[in-house]
């Protein structure tokens, strides 16, 4: 299992060049980080407080707890931890509210660098509607002229860039931290784990440290989602039922439009179908929907077709991969366990999905390698955005078109094909890639075959495996 810490080698980075900053002017810094539960936030940051060697405080608010329990609570930890110079000027009882607390700890910092971490701070704000006002007084006039680093974290990505917003009291005083999954590199690393079965542990996982901590070394992703289908606790589905859960507590069209796409449904009308029930969601109602889980909630992505002209329609897909692979199979087969079908055939029913499952979710994480490699030069193209295109009849549908820009593009400088099977890509591919490619408009000459197990045919510019593709993380 996946029990070390691996990865985060550039936020690691980051946070240590804050705190030596702190070490030669001699001022606070704020740092807010952001990311989606279970991504590792609160893992990153205890880790880089072990390996510092300051004093630190970590504080964890509680869901739900009373702003005097919070402070309490706050208090408390303050007097256990290393941070104070005097643990005995910290009260033992709250006998204020949060700027009561800040100017305690402001009162006990040390004269050398110091981290304060405050978990969960959305939880804080929703308890206090004082708090984010204590907090911008508190660092403004005490923290900020002091040696601390100060780290806010949270899951709510909404309400941690409404925190730093301009029309916040905290805005331009933080930093900001965005912290994605670990990518196939790591996790292959994390793993012990060959390319092409990292990246299936990737789209698996969805680079969930969370999910990866319960990963047997060296297992394959079939195997593992074999072991734990006999578990329906295991965190291969109570990690994405959370999500679910926190993201959207109750089942109301915002999630009924997200289980749509996680079941297949990828254009409005589709979606609009699927989560109307007994009669189509009328597009006032969905498109605001789709317009909050794209750009508020970010759970999902909406593609545009790239090419020198506009196109459409935009396709959807959930962006979590590991989200994805349990509203369109894990969930079910959770719920089957539960009811006492043998975990045999609850496997078997997530194999048989697997591989057309897989093939459309590597797609993605194709796209964004190709980009990483063309950013470091390794391409024969100048290349700024990769996507997909299709026309409104979704014939073709191309998989891989590289521009210079995106959405609309000037120049197009690739179209390309995905194979991700057991079968090498071979001479029928390679027809059906050069029929489509001059469809896309703007196409011109460059060819780009990505295989899962390799090709056997000439007439390609760039041809890719597993091993190019964790290669453009691990570079």
């Amino acid at each position: 299992m996946a029990t070390r810490f691996v990865g985060r080698g550039t936020e690691l980075g980051l946070l240590g060049k804050r705190l030596e900053r702190i070490g030669t002017t001699g001022g606070g810094r704020a740092l807010a980080i952001r990311g989606r539960r279970q991504v590792g936030k609160s893992r990153l940051v205890q880790e880089f407080c072990g390996r510092a060697d300051v004093p630190y405080l970590f504080f964890s608010a509680t869901k739900g707890a009373s702003p005097v329990e919070a402070v309490t609570a706050f208090l408390a930890e303050l007097r256990e931890s290393a941070l104070p110079v005097d643990p005995e000027l910290v009260p033992a009882q709250s006998t204020g509210g949060w700027a009561d607390a800040f100017r305690v700890l402001a009162s006990v910092l040390p004269d050398k660098p110091a981290v304060v971490v405050l978990d969960e701070l959305p939880w804080l704000a929703e308890q206090d509607e004082l708090f984010d006002g204590a907090l911008q007084t508190a660092w403004d006039r005490l923290l900020s002229r002091r040696p601390v680093l100060l780290v806010l974290l949270g899951s709510d990505i909404h309400m941690m860039e409404r925190l730093t917003a301009y029309d916040r009291p905290f805005f331009g005083r933080a930093d900001t931290l965005v912290l994605g999954p670990l990518n196939p590199a790591e996790t292959g690393n994390a793993l012990g784990l060959g390319a092409a079965d990292a990246i299936d542990a990737h789209l698996v996982s969805g680079g969930l440290p969370g999910i990866l901590r319960a990963w047997p070394h060296g297992t394959p992703a079939l195997e593992f989602i074999r072991e734990e289908c006999a578990d329906p606790a295991s965190p291969l589905f109570s990690v994405p039922e959370a999500t679910l859960m926190a993201e959207f507590p109750a089942p109301d069209r915002a999630r009924r439009v997200l289980e749509a796409v996680g079941s297949g449904e990828r254009t409005h009308a589709n979606i609009a179908a699927a989560a109307g029930g007994h009669a189509d969601l009328p597009s006032g109602v969905l498109s605001p929907l789709l317009r909050r889980l794209v750009d508020e909630k970010r759970v999902l992505v909406a593609d545009s077709p790239l090419s020198t002209q506009p196109g459409k329609p935009a396709l959807y897909r959930v962006d979590d991969s590991n989200l994805r692979l349990y509203l369109a199979a894990l969930r079910s087969a959770s719920e089957l366990v539960r009811r006492g079908l043998p975990a045999s055939a609850v496997f078997e029913r997530v194999r048989r999905s697997w591989s057309s499952w897989r093939g459309k979710a590597v797609e993605p994480l194709v796209r964004q390698a190709l980009l990483l490699a063309a950013a470091a030069g390794e391409l024969p193209w100048e290349v700024e955005a990769v996507g997909g295109w299709w026309n409104r009849q979704f014939d073709p549908e191309v998989d891989l078109v590289g521009a210079d820009r995106a959405p609309v593009a000037r120049h197009v400088q690739f179209v390309g094909s995905i194979k991700w099977l057991a079968a090498a890509f071979d001479k029928h591919d390679l027809a059906a890639l050069m029929k489509a490619a001059p469809q896309v408009p703007g196409y011109d000459s460059g060819l780009v075959a990505v295989s899962l197990s390799g090709v056997d045919v000439a007439g390609l510019d760039v041809v890719w495996g597993p091993e190019d593709i964790v290669n453009a993380w691990a570079a």
